[in-house]
């Protein structure tokens, strides 16, 4: 599990999509301003190369800031939860979304 504060990514989750990787320079002006993901929709953030700071300024939570780096624990994003990225110079990262397991993907991986 990836925790950031004291949230974490539940245990029943699978990943269904991915970004492209994003570079300083190609970063869409949307992931730098505050955003949100959907409801029940998680994501995790990993630096690929360089470091990336981290923002959740959503008003339900603590301020917090995580300066995340290539080859440490990615950094998670909660459902709802307003945040924020600032790439470093030579950053490169991509963002993995989860959603949380239910029964009709249990019935899918039995049919396999």
């Amino acid at each position: 599990m990836t925790a950031f504060g004291d949230a974490r990514l539940p245990g029943n989750s699978i990943a269904y999509k991915r970004t492209p990787i994003f570079a300083t320079d190609t970063v869409p002006v949307a992931l730098l301003k505050a955003h949100s993901t959907k409801a029940g929709c998680w994501a995790l953030i990993h630096v690929l190369e360089g470091e990336l700071l981290y923002v959740v300024d959503d008003p339900r939570r603590p301020a917090s800031r995580a300066m995340l780096k290539c080859g440490e624990p990615p950094g998670l994003v909660e459902p709802m939860i307003l945040h924020r990225v600032e790439p470093g110079v030579g950053a490169r990262f991509q963002v993995e979304f989860y959603r949380i397991l239910d029964q009709s993907d249990a019935n899918e991986k039995t049919k396999r």
